[in-house]
């Protein structure tokens, strides 16, 4: 069985949420990855939030960012076990990402090893 990660793409940064609606969509990811849990495939997961986010550059160029205002954003991930990545892409089919227009969650197997990507 391999690792996957699901990485939650947003595709417009700048529309934020009512608190009430941040709530329910909590509660919906939360009820997805407790489905993903009772299957022993869920391996872990965070949020990436904007708040203390550096970019480093080409020659150590250290900026402020990314920020919301950005033409697509990331805004989490988790990994999963999954014995394909037919496996993994049904798992991300349930993201409540998706509710979001234009919203995606790109699923990429994770290599071990030497690091080479090749395996």
């Amino acid at each position: 069985m391999d690792e996957y990660i699901l990485v939650f793409r947003h595709e417009d940064g700048t529309k934020v949420a009512s608190p009430e609606q941040i709530q329910i969509w909590m509660k919906q990811t939360m009820d997805w990855i407790g489905g993903i849990s009772a299957q022993n495939k869920f391996v872990g997961g965070n949020g990436l939030p904007f708040s203390d986010a550096k970019v480093v550059w080409h020659n150590n160029v250290v900026t402020n960012g990314p920020f919301g205002d950005i033409k697509e954003t990331i805004g989490g991930y988790i990994i999963v076990k999954a014995d394909s990545i037919d496996e993994a892409v049904e798992f991300a089919k349930g993201s409540p990402v998706l509710q979001g227009d234009g919203n995606s969650v790109e699923v990429r197997k994770i290599t071990k090893g030497g690091g080479d990507g090749v395996h």
